[in-house]
C-alpha cells in the first residue's frame, strides 16, 4: 500500500474509485485510522453505525483515506509546536503528492475538525465538506478529550524512547486547550466559504448542540438528523452522495 513521506512523516493512505476526489479523515480521536470507516479495530466484521465512504461512494468519487500521523500504519516525530495546522499540512501535502488541486472532504469525530481546519487553511481547494459527529467543547467534557489524548500518548511513549513528555504536554494543549471545535473558532465558521453537510452526534464527545451551532453560524450549511444506524445507512449514503455531487466542480 502507498505511503506519503516528507520530513520524517510516513503517512499510510489508500485511493479507491474514480471521479472528483473525496479526502476522508476518520473517526478515532488521536488514533484516527482508515479502518474506523469500515469496522472496529480488533473486531473484524463488526460494522460501524455510519456509512463506509470507501465502499459506498467510490462509484462517483476518488476516495482517499488515511491513517493519521502516529496512528495505525502512519508515523511522524512529535514536536512541542505540533497542532491542528500540522495535520492540515499533512493533508495538503498528500493532495499535492497526488496532483489534486480541489477535493471534497469528509470527516468523522475528530475528522470533522480536520475538515474545518483545511477549509480555513485552503478554502480554494475544498469544494464541499461533510462533518459527521463533529467534536466540540461543552462546560463538562474537556477532561474527556484530555484523557483521550493521554491514552494515545501513553501508547506512543511506550513504543519509543524518543518521545518527550514535555513536548506531548504542549502538543495536547495545542490540540485541546481551545474551545468550540478546537481547530477553528466561531468567527471562521461564520465566514466559512465551503458548503457544509453536518451529521450531528449525540454524546459527550460529539454534542448535538455543537453540530447545530455550526449550522447556525455557517453561511451555507445543512443539518442531517437521524442519519446513524444500520436502518439509515442507505438513506444517509444517498444524501451525502447528492450533496457532494451538487457541489462537484
Amino acid at each position: 500500500m502507498p505511503y506519503f513521506e516528507r520530513n520524517g512523516l510516513k503517512l499510510r493512505y489508500w485511493s479507491d474509485g474514480a471521479g472528483h476526489p473525496l479526502a476522508l479523515f476518520a473517526p478515532g480521536g488521536m488514533s484516527s485510522v482508515a479502518q474506523m470507516w469500515r469496522e472496529r479495530p480488533g473486531q473484524p466484521g463488526s460494522p460501524m453505525p455510519w456509512i463506509d465512504p470507501t465502499r459506498v461512494l467510490t462509484a462517483d468519487f476518488r476516495v482517499i483515506s488515511m491513517d493519521q500521523r502516529n496512528a495505525g500504519g502512519s508515523s511522524a516525530p512529535v514536536r512541542a509546536d505540533d497542532d491542528w495546522r500540522t495535520y492540515t499540512g499533512d493533508h495538503l501535502g498528500l493532495l499535492d503528492e497526488l496532483g489534486i488541486q480541489s477535493t471534497h472532504v469528509m470527516g468523522g469525530c475528530i475528522g470533522s475538525s480536520y475538515c474545518l481546519s483545511m477549509c480555513q487553511a485552503a478554502p480554494e481547494r475544498v469544494s464541499a465538506a461533510v462533518l459527521q459527529n463533529p467534536i466540540g467543547l461543552t462546560d463538562e467534557n474537556r477532561a474527556l478529550f484530555i484523557d483521550m489524548f493521554n491514552g494515545w500518548a501513553d501508547g506512543l511513549a511506550q513504543g519509543s524512547e524518543a518521545v518527550d513528555s514535555n513536548a506531548l504536554e504542549r502538543f495536547r494543549e495545542n490540540m485541546f486547550g481551545g474551545d468550540f471545535v478546537f481547530s477553528v473558532d466561531r468567527d471562521f465558521v461564520r465566514r466559512c466559504p465551503v458548503p457544509l453537510l453536518v451529521l450531528p452526534g449525540d454524546d459527550e464527545f460529539h454534542p448535538t448542540a455543537v453540530a447545530e451551532e455550526i449550522v447556525s453560524l455557517a453561511p451555507e450549511a445543512e443539518l442531517l438528523p437521524g442519519w446513524a444506524g444500520e436502518a439509515n445507512k442507505a438513506r444517509t449514503a444517498q444524501r451525502v452522495r447528492e450533496f457532494l455531487l451538487a457541489h462537484t466542480p
